[in-house]
């Protein structure tokens, strides 16, 4: 039996609890709201973009709001990390949902959570809302690169024994009317439609992807999709001079000076491939030159064609890939670095953009329109798809001294812009509001 505070009707798949009752500010804000926040992604370990966003966003609301009170639904026990992200502020609690699959997590347990214990607002900042959700729903969509790039995209099927995947299979063709099956891609297929039908607002990272969304989705209603820019950890990228400081660092990943830095998942969504044969091409045009490439991310999507293109040109040498890097450290090799280098195909927004400008680092990325939209005049372009380019803006932006200290002066001053306490403020607008 359902429990009296929840009504029962349904807009799309998603219950309606009862209108707020709660009092509001002078601004129109309601105050003393109870906010849940999928906290999954921001408890990882090994965190990427999608990752860092969740938990600094997460850890700058702990910061600015002490009015509201937040739970933060879990699938694992909470790391000490994101325990002491929210220590300074009580009115912050975790909420752990155990659930005996190793997928569906959110379809499930979230949704089971969301049909009997509604928070006011229901905030997912990662991936797509549960199935049952409160009448305020609120979700970041950061970028719709398997539609524009679907061929980058690896469809893996759930990971689970052979029985258990041929029920899913079934009951998600079932549950979707012949349309997907229980992939990951069609999962990013059907989660992105479903939210934008029943989230209540939808918040995006750049002017870009709600320009993706409205085009891919003509139906997508403009107005209830809000651009809130990504920030960076302003705390802890910023430069860094001191060698003594610079130099045990480099030790301890195996990184010899000088080297061009890319940072992101080693993939072929990010164009790594195209990045190395760039190298190849810079070392034959321009012997005397010394860097090397050192490549900080994960395998993804594309990994094996990464190996086979350093063996390919023989550049065993020349990579440095040194595996997973303490955040603590990253500002540290990016100051080192003669530069950054950033030829993906296809983002949302790009934070490591700004992390390299942040920490005084000249920057050559690719010349799409999301990273002009963040580094403006502060970066030197390239087109992605021309390695010669590439290898040349390499040659340019390690050589020519003028540009550097120009694009160094402009990044610095360009992500003054950006930051994770503005990111905070502005999310928090749109789920109070």
């Amino acid at each position: 039996m359902l429990p009296s505070t929840i009504s029962i009707p349904i807009k799309g798949a998603s219950w309606r609890p009862n209108k707020f009752n709660k009092p509001a500010s002078k601004a129109g804000f309601y105050i003393d709201m109870t906010i849940g926040i999928d906290a999954s992604r921001a408890n990882l370990k090994h965190k990427t973009g999608t990752e860092w966003y969740s938990f600094y966003l997460i850890k700058n609301l702990a910061v600015i709001d002490k009015k509201n009170k937040y739970r933060l639904y879990l699938n694992n026990e909470p790391s000490q990390e994101l325990r002491e992200a929210v220590a300074e502020n009580s009115n912050f609690s975790f909420k752990l949902l155990n659930w005996p699959l190793r997928s569906f997590w959110t379809l499930g347990r979230l949704s089971l959570e969301m049909l009997f214990a509604a928070p006011d607002v229901l905030f997912v900042p990662a991936h797509g809302i549960p199935f049952f959700s409160p009448r305020k729903t609120v979700n970041t969509i950061h970028d719709l690169a398997f539609l524009r790039e679907s061929n980058l995209y690896r469809s893996e099927r759930i990971k689970t024994s052979v029985s258990l995947r041929r029920l899913a299979d079934i009951f998600v063709k079932i549950f979707t009317i012949g349309k997907y099956r229980a992939s990951s891609l069609d999962y990013l297929y059907w989660s992105t439609d479903f939210s934008l039908k029943n989230s209540s607002n939808i918040i995006t990272v750049s002017d870009f992807t709600k320009k993706e969304i409205i085009n891919f989705y003509p139906k997508a209603k403009p107005e209830k999709i809000s651009v809130v820019h990504n920030g960076y950890n302003s705390d802890l990228y910023r430069p860094a001079k001191d060698k003594a400081l610079i130099d045990p660092i480099l030790e301890k990943y195996g990184i010899i000076q000088p080297f061009f830095l890319y940072v992101g998942r080693l993939e072929k969504k990010k164009n790594t491939p195209s990045l190395i044969e760039a190298l190849s091409i810079y070392k034959e045009n321009y012997p005397d030159r010394k860097e090397k490439l050192v490549l900080i991310g994960n395998a993804s999507f594309g990994y094996d064609e990464v190996k086979y293109v350093i063996e390919e040109f023989n550049l065993e040498s020349e990579v440095i890939m040194p595996g997973w890097i303490d955040e603590a450290d990253l500002p540290y090799i990016f100051s080192a670095s003669t530069a950054f280098i950033f030829p993906t195909r296809y983002e949302g927004f790009g934070i490591p953009v700004l992390q390299a400008l942040a920490c005084g680092v000249p920057a050559a990325i690719s010349d799409i329109e999301v990273l002009k939209e963040v580094a403006d005049d502060a970066a030197l372009y390239f087109d992605r798809d021309d390695t010669f380019a590439m290898a040349e803006a390499m040659h340019t932006i390690s050589t020519d001294s003028a540009l550097r200290s120009e694009l160094i002066d402009k990044g610095l001053e360009r992500v003054k812009q950006f930051d994770f306490e503005r990111c905070a403020r502005e999310t928090l607008d749109v789920l109070l509001k």
